[in-house]
């Protein structure tokens, strides 16, 4: 009888191993690719004017093989907050990441820490840019900083030095590097785990440099131009502030025919606006601005191919979450504007495609409204892991499927705090017609934001009517209502996200005097 209850332990704790075991292998790797900048209107899958001149085929191989966001959203545009927003799920009043000075602490909460703990191989490989050591990776080699295009230093724990100091040249273009790096990584890595890896590309940050094999993309193509390239700004539009225009590029283009440092030189000067009217001018920066542009990514895009093919080559395809997204939106000459940071559709939205062939059908969009702090869920809930506390966002697993929980947002809350006179510091909401924002132009003692303020004010935009935003439709009495509701869901937001601007005194005395304005 004994023997028997032997026998019948054995055999559940073996059934038990075994299951175990299956539910192991059966958990996705990830591979997580992040670009800088690479926004929607230059991937070719979202449409767009510059659809036909865009160099991305790979970007549409995974949009055929996975599913398509049309509305993924960034927090707060700009290139550290958004990565520290990626990275723990959470608002920048939470992570402490507000502007491009500050650093990630390394006892925060992250995914990567999440992931590690619960058995996966965790790796981060290229663009970094959140100063202190990356914490929750058990391998990492990172660009200081910016790092460069060229023959990139990257650091890893055991030469990390200080500061810029320390690390190691690898020669070649920093995309090339990059993806080669993570592909060794994954070869090298344990093959009785799953893993996690992070391959985060420079491009396409400004300067746009790019190889020489893309060098004459498009020499001989002229440029589509967008409807709002020569718009004349607020007195037009309504617009209350006038924005990172394409004469500030211009002017770095010139600048940098005479006195170049060592990341922003920029390919193929010199740039020369000799006897060119204003119209003229702005017209060839565009043109530059885009093919430059359009070349980097063309060099992002091979090597997503190269990562795709090396997870076919070793069987790993069926099984690994493929994610491509960029950190946030660019202006590519609408508005007049290059950069980011604005609550404007084209700096707002992040482009993200996902495949996953054991559970995502090929070739769908969904048009839910997808924030960054809700990829942090996504990747717990693949890994098997209930959402982390810490984490604001919402897994979105089962919208990727076809099937919206009925309660998931119909809006999302916005809040750009590195405030310029140029760019100034503002908050608002989305909803799936209309966009309310309000500009508060205060620095509010960020790092890095400038002293001078700007005169607070509304902009309110109907994204059916005028989906390029071109007409500030604040005072349109048309609108009264609209505004008045969305003010309200503004507050129940901020409120929601423990962003009231308590401890800032001068912005409770904007918010009494202009709120109801």
């Amino acid at each position: 009888m004994k023997k028997l209850q032997y026998l019948i332990i054995l055999l559940v704790l073996f059934s038990a191993c075994k299951t175990e075991k299956a539910k192991e292998e059966q958990r996705p790797n990830i591979l997580f690719i992040l670009s800088d900048d690479h926004t929607s209107q230059a991937w070719g899958v979202y449409g767009g004017i510059l659809k036909d001149v865009v160099h991305t085929p790979n970007i549409s191989r995974l949009a055929d093989e996975g599913v398509v966001l049309d509305n993924c959203f960034c927090t707060n545009s700009i290139c550290t907050p958004s990565r520290a927003a990626i990275l723990t799920g959470r608002y920048s009043q939470h992570n402490g990441v507000y502007t491009l000075a500050d650093a990630l602490s390394p006892d925060s909460m992250n995914i990567a820490k999440v992931l590690q703990k619960n058995g996966y191989q965790t790796a981060i490989i290229g663009k970094w840019h959140l100063k202190t050591q990356p914490a929750g990776f058990d391998y990492f080699n990172v660009l200081p900083g910016q790092g460069r295009y060229w023959d990139p230093i990257l650091k890893t724990k055991e030469n990390w030095g200080d500061g810029y100091g320390g690390g190691k040249e690898y020669k070649g273009f920093s995309s090339d590097v990059i993806s080669q790096l993570g592909i060794d990584w994954m070869k090298n890595s344990d093959k009785t785990k799953p893993f996690m890896l992070m391959c985060n590309f420079k491009a396409t940050h400004e300067p746009f440099d790019f190889p020489d094999r893309f060098k004459h993309l498009l020499d001989s193509v002229e440029i589509p131009e967008p409807e709002s390239l020569y718009d004349a700004g607020p007195q037009t539009t309504g617009r209350t502030f006038s924005g990172q225009t394409l004469e500030s590029l211009r002017d770095r283009y010139l600048e940098n025919t005479r006195n170049a440092d060592y990341w922003a030189q920029y390919p193929e000067l010199p740039f020369s606006i000799d006897g060119l009217n204003e119209k003229e001018q702005r017209q060839k920066t565009y043109q530059k601005l885009v093919k430059d542009f359009i070349r980097s990514g063309a060099a992002l895009d091979d090597n997503i191919g190269k990562l795709l093919n090396y997870l076919d080559e070793s069987g790993l395809a069926e099984n690994t979450v493929v994610i491509y997204t960029a950190d946030q939106g660019y202006f590519l000459g609408e508005h007049g504007f290059f950069d980011k940071r604005l609550i404007y559709e084209e700096s707002l939205r992040m482009p993200f495609v996902i495949r996953y062939p054991k559970e995502l059908n090929g070739g769908n969009r969904i048009d839910d409204i997808i924030l960054n702090i809700d990829f942090a869920a996504l990747l717990a809930d693949y890994a098997g892991v209930e959402t982390p506390e810490f984490v604001e966002g919402e897994s979105f697993r089962e919208n990727l499927k076809g099937n919206t929980p009925e309660n998931w947002r119909t809006s999302m809350y916005y809040r750009y705090w590195l405030h310029l006179v140029k760019r100034p510091g503002h908050f608002g909401i989305r909803n799936e017609r209309y966009k309310l924002a309000f500009f508060y132009g205060q620095g509010l003692g960020m790092k890095g934001a400038e002293e001078q303020t700007t005169e607070p004010a509304w902009e309110f935009y109907d994204l059916q009517k005028d989906p390029k935003e071109l007409h500030n439709a604040y005072a349109d009495p048309e609108y009264a209502s609209i505004i008045s509701q969305m003010k309200e869901d503004l507050l129940r937001l901020r409120d929601q996200y423990d962003d009231t601007d308590e401890k800032y005194p001068v912005m409770q005395n904007i918010l009494a005097n202009y709120w109801l304005e």
